[in-house]
C-alpha cells in the first residue's frame, strides 16, 4: 500500500490501536483529542488545525457524535463542537468516520465534502458484531454471580449481534431463547439449538437478558415478570430496547453497554477499522487506473 498521512481526530482505545497498527504499517500517523488516553507514547499528538492541515486523510470516531452537537472525544478535555466551523476545516480533505448521520447534519458544507461512513461497510459492520457479542459474554461472566452454563438466557433480536450471541452462548451450555419477529428467523433460531419467541411471548423469567434492539421490547410487564437477581445487558443503541425507569423501580440490574468493542476488544476493533479504511481507499485508487 502507497504511505500517506492519516490524521485520527478523538474517539476512545479503538482510535490509539488503530493509530499504532497504521503507524506499524509505515504510514505517518497524528492524533489529536487523545491527550487523556494510554498508551500514547511514540504517537504525534498535535492540534486540530495543524492536524487538518498536514493530514489529507482524516479519521473520526465510531460513533463520530453520541448527541449530535460535539464529536466523540472521551479521552479529551477539549469539547469539540459540530457545526459549520467545523465542518469547513475538511472542505479539501477525505474524511472517514462511524454513523456519520448526525454529524453530517450539523452543517450544509458536508454535502461539499468527501465523508466515508466506513460503520456502513459489510466487513466492519460483521466483524463488529462479533466482537459486540464476545463482549457482551465477557460482560456477563464477570458481573453475573451464577454460571452462564444451565443458565436461561434471552437474546432479544435475530440481527447480527443476536446471532452471534446465540451461537455463543448456546456453545458455551446456556439455554437459549431468542426473539424475533420475521419466521424465517424464527425458524433459523430453532435450526441452531435455541428456542424461538415472539415478542408477545417473553413474559416469563430468565437469568439473564441480552437486548440488542433499539426500540422498547423490554416493557413493564416483561421486567415485571422478572426475578430479583436478573441481569439485563443493553447493546443496543439509543434509545434502547428497555423501559429503565420500570427496571429501576423493580430493582433490576441493568448494565449499559453502548461501543462494548472499544470497552473489552479495542485493539482487534481498531484493526477492523483499519481493515475497513484500507478496502474503501484501495477501491478509489482502482477506480483511478
Amino acid at each position: 500500500m502507497v504511505c500517506d498521512i492519516f490524521g485520527i481526530i478523538g474517539g476512545d482505545a479503538r482510535q490509539v490501536y488503530l493509530a499504532r497498527s497504521m503507524q506499524g504499517d509505515g504510514h505517518e500517523v497524528l492524533i489529536c483529542c487523545l491527550e487523556n488516553a494510554r498508551d500514547t507514547a511514540g504517537l504525534r499528538q498535535t492540534g486540530l488545525h495543524s492536524l487538518v492541515e498536514r493530514c489529507k486523510n482524516i479519521i473520526l470516531p465510531l460513533p463520530a457524535t453520541r448527541d449530535g452537537r460535539c464529536l466523540n472525544t472521551p479521552f479529551s478535555n477539549l469539547e469539540v463542537r459540530l457545526d459549520g466551523n467545523f465542518a469547513g476545516l475538511f472542505l479539501e480533505s477525505r474524511v472517514f468516520g462511524g454513523m456519520m448521520n448526525k454529524l453530517t447534519e450539523t452543517s450544509p458544507l458536508w454535502r461539499g465534502i468527501d465523508c466515508r461512513d466506513y460503520y456502513s461497510r459489510e466487513e466492519l459492520v460483521t466483524g463488529n458484531a462479533y466482537l459486540t457479542a464476545e463482549g457482551a459474554v465477557g460482560l456477563a461472566i464477570q458481573e453475573y454471580e451464577g454460571s452462564l452454563c444451565g443458565s436461561r438466557c434471552l437474546v432479544t433480536g435475530f440481527g447480527r449481534i443476536g446471532k452471534a450471541l446465540c451461537m455463543m452462548l448456546r456453545g458455551m451450555g446456556a439455554r437459549v431463547l431468542c426473539s424475533a419477529r420475521k419466521a424465517q428467523d424464527l425458524t433459523a433460531i430453532r435450526s441452531i439449538g435455541c428456542e424461538g419467541l415472539c415478542y408477545n411471548e417473553l413474559c416469563r423469567p430468565f437469568d439473564l437478558i441480552f437486548n440488542t434492539v433499539p426500540a422498547l421490547v423490554l416493557d413493564a410487564p416483561v421486567l415485571r415478570s422478572q426475578r430479583g437477581d436478573t441481569m439485563i445487558i443493553e447493546l443496543a443503541s439509543a434509545p434502547g430496547g428497555i423501559d429503565l425507569e420500570e427496571a429501576g423501580s423493580l430493582g433490576l440490574r441493568v448494565l449499559s453497554a453502548p461501543s462494548i468493542p472499544g470497552r473489552m476488544s479495542p485493539k482487534a476493533s481498531g484493526e477492523l477499522i483499519k481493515e475497513t479504511v484500507y478496502n474503501m481507499l484501495g477501491e478509489d485508487r482502482k477506480e483511478m487506473v
